[in-house]
């Protein structure tokens, strides 16, 4: 790959060091340049080049820019400008989170042969509900009801900052409910393991398919461990859509039985049995720390990502591994052979 770094983009953006790459686009750290000297960090989104003559993936990549932009929330990665290059591609310029994802943060732990800490892995919890919230409860120009589904909820996309602040990104597979539906996306390989159950059967996103998500986000960072896995797409999609979910009690000893009862409610089969909203388990997550004696105040988090970073160095970041393969997801949604299994008891809790 051609050295992007020092050329600018709309002849302000300058590019800086690759950030982070996915099945879709690149992420580059990034510095505006304007009037008097004026710089600005910034990151800088781009479509790889293969995918940039794509329509579909060009069309998601603009409506990206479009659902986003109109998201105002401190827990939302915020767009400051969307542009061409002199190819006539598209960029995104979003605002620069000086840390790292929730990945890396959890892989950093695992360096070390800890655990997270269930307390912060809650208050992280309780921020991505918040943003995840805010694009549910989004309205229109005219004050209708217009929804969007983030439908992505993965730890790449969860950014902590070295100032304690989280941040959902990417909703680059969101789908705002005021617009005809696009085309059935394709998927990136490693995303798969964070679709809801009814999302692999071909049904719409619902607030309760992104609470699936979190639930997902929370268990694994809580375990240390992938929970629905398989060695081929089509095992991941059977694992999912069979929904069995070890006991998190059973796998963190440490955990309040209460957070348990949370976690196993996110990810229950059946989306009746779910949070009815984001609010709902924010709620949960904040009554059970309320009496939790340890803080999770932004200080709190910032120092435990400034520590992750220092215990990243040298060492391979996890996100950098996940895989990134691209695949016709339509092709691979009827793969059910038999219903999926009843909840557990511990899931119905």
């Amino acid at each position: 790959m051609e050295s992007q770094i020092g050329k600018r983009l709309a002849g302000k953006y300058e590019l800086g060091d690759l950030a982070g790459e996915g099945g879709m686009a690149r992420v580059y750290q990034g510095i505006t340049h304007g009037a008097a000297g004026f710089r600005r960090p910034v990151a800088v989104k781009r479509l790889l080049e293969p995918l940039s003559d794509n329509p579909e993936f060009v069309a998601m990549f603009v409506e990206e820019a479009r659902v986003v932009s109109e998201l105002q929330h401190p827990n939302i990665v915020q767009i400051h400008d969307f542009d061409q290059d002199d190819r006539g591609a598209y960029f995104l310029v979003m605002e620069w989170i000086d840390g790292l994802n929730l990945l890396d943060w959890c892989h950093a732990y695992s360096l070390r042969k800890e655990k997270t800490p269930w307390h912060l892995m809650m208050a992280v919890g309780i921020e991505v509900l918040k943003a995840l919230g805010a694009a549910h409860d989004r309205k229109d120009a005219r004050g209708a009801e217009a929804p969007i589904y983030h439908r992505d909820v993965t730890p790449q996309n969860i950014l902590m900052s070295v100032t304690g602040n989280v941040k959902l990104s990417d909703f680059g597979l969101a789908r705002a409910m005021d617009r005809a539906r696009m085309t059935q996306p394709q998927m990136v390989k490693g995303k798969l393991s964070y679709l809801a159950p009814e999302l692999t059967r071909g049904e719409d996103p619902t607030v309760q398919s992104d609470l699936f998500g979190v639930g997902i986000v929370m268990w694994e960072g809580l375990v240390g461990e992938k929970l629905f896995r398989g060695d081929t797409p089509l095992e991941i999609l059977q694992s999912i859509q069979a929904a069995n979910v070890p006991s998190l009690s059973e796998k963190r000893e440490d955990v309040p039985a209460e957070l348990h009862t949370i976690v196993h409610k996110a990810l229950s089969a059946d989306p009746a049995d779910r949070y009815r909203s984001t609010s709902g388990m924010v709620r949960d997550l904040a009554n059970v720390l309320r009496v939790t004696p340890e803080s999770t105040s932004a200080a709190v988090i910032g120092s435990s990502v400034r520590e992750a970073v220092a215990a990243l160095k040298g060492n391979e970041p996890a996100s950098s591994s996940e895989e990134t393969e691209v695949l016709d997801f339509g092709e691979l949604r009827p793969v059910a052979t038999e219903p999926p299994a009843p909840p557990s008891e511990s899931k119905k809790a």
